[in-house]
């Protein structure tokens, strides 16, 4: 029997994490400690109070059942209230609010329920890899890589995207603030990129898990605050560090979250009716546009993490600028180092893991990815391991 993936298989790329884990369970079975930088999964607990829901929720028959695929009547009503606490914006729960079973599975399925064969999908580069590939190429979509250059603070350039390119796109991806890269956009910014979409008919669908991962006094925006024609995706896995309950939730357009609804009606049950209960317990914990006690605690930690690195980067030789969001810090590997690849894998020998910047696009090679996930003492040994490396 000859058996064959579909093209649109054959058309993903080979998956280069593959090499980097073989390599830390080489040098782990070697004896060596590894300390892992590179996942970005925030390994602080979720807070005890969503727990506690969880618990109690969990044990009554009633959550026990299917869950509807577009999510239970008072999360979206959660969601809309949300929205309004922290962005001064009103949905109807019925049209305008679905859940999602994290955010990951909503990038994906969008595109399956709007890109037909051979339709231009626009995808910042480097970015998520889930936009060009599990949305886009496995909808039998084309990618169309957007640039994110340091020169233009990792924001898309839409003057220097072809006019022809921009006609025929379907879709647009944008993600602020950004993984991998920690930029921030503003909203003269998104304002210009509705207005792209806008005169050449295609609508974005705003990427926004880490809306609440904001440092100092910096509060992200929605793209739904500058026109409600678009989509946003958000969850709690970031939010909450609850990434393995996978809960999320997507906003807007009432077409869009139609076609959504219809994939996800054909595919899944829903997120487990006592998990929706807990995000909801989260959810109601804010009252403002301020993040409640049981995020700014949690934000505090890794911002504490981000200024650890960032000044050890820098005391060590490597000139490292400092993120206003996300647990991720990006920067440019060494100047004497040929990829990030090989980078990475040299900083492996010495039990330090990090994510190379090809990972995440052509435009991501040369730089590498630190994730924040570690105490601050495995933080200040890795900095100690790399600072013998550059000095050698």
């Amino acid at each position: 029997m000859k058996i064959e993936y579909a093209e649109r298989v054959n058309r993903l790329p080979k998956y280069i994490f593959a090499a980097i884990e073989e390599l830390k369970l080489q040098k782990k079975k070697e004896g060596i400690d590894m300390i892992s930088l590179g996942i970005g999964d925030p390994d602080l607990s979720t807070p005890q109070l969503i727990l506690d829901e969880i618990m109690k929720q969990v044990r009554d028959p009633a959550n026990q059942n299917y869950p509807s695929s577009m999510g239970e009547p008072e999360f979206r009503e959660a969601v809309k209230r949300w929205y309004n606490v922290r962005f001064h914006l009103d949905f109807d729960v019925d049209m305008e609010v679905t859940n999602l079973i994290g955010g990951k599975e909503g990038v994906a399925n969008i595109a399956r329920a709007f890109v037909n064969a051979g339709d231009i999908v626009m995808c910042p580069n480097p970015g998520y890899p889930v936009y060009e590939n599990g949305g886009t190429k496995l909808s039998d979509g084309v990618p169309y890589r957007v640039p994110l250059l340091i020169e233009n603070d990792f924001l898309p350039k839409f003057e220097d995207i072809d006019t022809k390119i921009l006609k025929k796109a379907k879709m647009l991806y944008l993600n602020y603030p950004n993984n991998p890269t920690g930029a921030i956009a503003s909203k003269v910014f998104l304002k210009t990129a509705a207005e792209y979409a806008e005169d050449y008919n295609f609508f974005i669908i705003y990427d926004n898990p880490y809306s609440e991962f904001t440092f100092g006094d910096y509060i992200a925006p929605s793209l739904l605050e500058i026109d409600p024609n678009h989509i946003e995706i958000n969850s709690a896995s970031k939010m909450f560090c609850m990434t393995g309950f996978r809960c999320g939730w997507a906003v807007g357009n009432a077409k869009i979250i139609e076609g959504i609804r219809k994939i996800k009606s054909q595919i899944d049950s829903g997120c487990p009716i006592f998990i929706q209960k807990a995000v909801i317990k989260g959810l109601n914990e804010y009252q403002s546009e301020k993040k409640p006690k049981i995020v700014k605690d949690n934000i505090d930690i890794y911002e504490k993490r981000r200024d650890i690195l960032i000044q050890g980067l820098n005391k060590i030789g490597w000139k490292t600028d400092t993120p206003k969001a996300t647990f991720y810090v990006w920067t440019r590997i060494p100047e004497d180092e040929p990829n990030s690849m090989d980078f990475v894998k040299k900083l492996i020998n010495i039990g330090v893991i990090l994510t190379p910047g090809i990972g995440f696009g052509e435009y991501g090679e040369n730089y590498v990815r630190f994730a924040l996930t570690q105490p601050t003492n495995k933080i200040k040994e890795a900095l100690e391991r790399i600072e013998k490396v550059l000095n050698k």
